[in-house]
């Protein structure tokens, strides 16, 4: 939840503001087809303007990992791991002098399995690589642990240090808070955590009335479930006023006649309780997720609607604009796609290379898991994946996915249509 001075233009100013604007970069200045010939000029487009990645197989300390997966080699990588793997990140932030906030996951997709992996946020900082050159790489500057020495959690964890792991909670979303504090979306509960700006869990994590995924604490013997397994809060958006928190949940309800609907509840941060105020949303297709969604101001929301397929299997991968006050005449929110990530302009920032998906013209995020965007400034924004280490290979068969950040220029993104 952002508070009222957003940190959003700091990253806007340290890495945005400094590179070509898109049609410059493709086009070597607006309209023009040569010395005394000014052409018409081409119809917007969103493009590519930056991509940075952070490698696979990147390990942090932390101890092994991995263990559960097995000993059989999985997209060129053997497990169990001899550190902590940065899985992708399924939500992202704005921090101070241009760094990133990535918070991965649980780490290999399951209660069962992640039981080593810990549970954490990453500070980044992106060098970009854009039409003009530059590095394209990932530092790794800082890593908040996850931890509830408070004893705020009322269910038993796995360590005894209690530290968090992927099989205590499976963290997904993450926005700003008072004091610098973090809320974080989860899919086990579902719920809300609120931790301090060192990863300190602060209060109990707060469930979703009425709503229990098969991994809920809070299940009772016997009881069903009533959200998908990975199901929860993929996408939590947080409107500027400072205090509101919009969490979506990424699959719609088991009990739901209509697949494609999904609620968007309103939470109020400074009291920790759900306000009962709901929106309804509709995916493209019952079989497609929320996977994120941000404020673009006190009305509307940016979107991120995915397929759960990678590579050239990769159908929707997409950007659209909401309305809180505009809906249909169904009730549910009226959409605007505004960018198509699987058919991106590409001015030269990547090039077409043999055995590999999605770098030539056009630019293709061909994840399964395109699960992060932010708003960066103007109509520019902030994609990454996370890329379900060491389960999905869409770039390169048989290759583990990096983690891809793009910058992406989207033509009338901001449009109050």
């Amino acid at each position: 939840m952002r508070s009222p001075r957003s940190v959003l233009p700091l990253l806007a100013a340290a890495s945005v503001l400094a590179l070509p604007t898109a049609g410059a970069a493709a086009h070597g200045g607006p309209g023009h087809d040569g010395p005394g010939h000014p052409g018409p000029k081409p119809p917007a487009a969103p493009t590519l303007v930056a991509r940075a990645t952070l490698p696979a197989t990147t390990y942090l300390p932390g101890g092994p990992s991995g263990a559960a997966l097995g000993t059989a080699t999985i997209n060129g990588v053997t497990p169990p791991f001899p550190g902590q793997p940065i899985p992708g990140f399924s939500g992202v932030l704005a921090d101070r002098d241009g760094d990133v906030l990535g918070l991965p996951d649980n780490g290999y997709g399951a209660k069962t399995n992640s039981a080593d992996f810990l549970l954490a946020v990453h500070r980044v900082r992106p060098a970009w690589h854009t039409a003009r050159g530059g590095a394209g790489t990932v530092a790794v500057r800082e890593t908040l642990a996850l931890r509830d020495p408070d004893h705020r959690i009322p269910f038993p964890l796995t360590r005894a240090d209690r530290r968090l792991t992927g099989a205590d909670l499976d963290v997904e979303s993450i926005q700003r808070g008072d004091r610098g504090s973090l809320w974080i979306g989860d899919e086990f509960g579902p719920y809300l955590l609120h931790v301090d700006r060192t990863g300190k869990v602060l209060e109990a994590p707060v469930p979703l009335p009425g709503v229990k995924s098969p991994q809920s604490p809070d299940l009772a013997p016997g009881e069903t479930p009533n959200l998908p397994a990975s199901g929860g809060f993929e996408a939590t958006a947080a409107l500027p006023d400072g205090r509101t928190l919009l969490p979506i949940t990424e699959k719609a309800l088991t009990t739901e006649p209509d697949q494609t609907r999904h609620v968007v509840h309103e939470f109020d941060a400074r009291r920790s309780r759900y306000t009962g105020r709901t929106w309804t949303y509709r995916t493209e297709r019952p079989d497609t997720y929320v996977a994120d969604a941000q404020a673009l101001d006190a009305h509307r929301l940016l979107v991120l609607e995915r397929d759960n397929f990678g590579g050239p299997d990769a159908k929707l991968k997409r950007l659209y604009v909401v309305d809180l006050r505009r809906a249909d005449a169904t009730g549910a929110l009226v959409k605007r796609q505004v960018a198509d990530l699987l058919d991106l302009r590409n001015p030269g920032v990547t090039q077409d290379a043999p055995g590999t998906f999605g770098l030539g013209q056009p630019f293709r995020f061909p994840f399964v898991s395109v699960e992060s965007v932010l708003p960066i400034g103007g109509d520019r924004v902030l994609v990454a994946n996370d890329n379900n280490f060491p389960f999905d290979a869409g770039r390169q068969p048989g290759k583990a996915d990096d983690t891809e950040l793009i910058q992406v220029d989207v033509p009338g993104l901001r449009d109050r249509r």
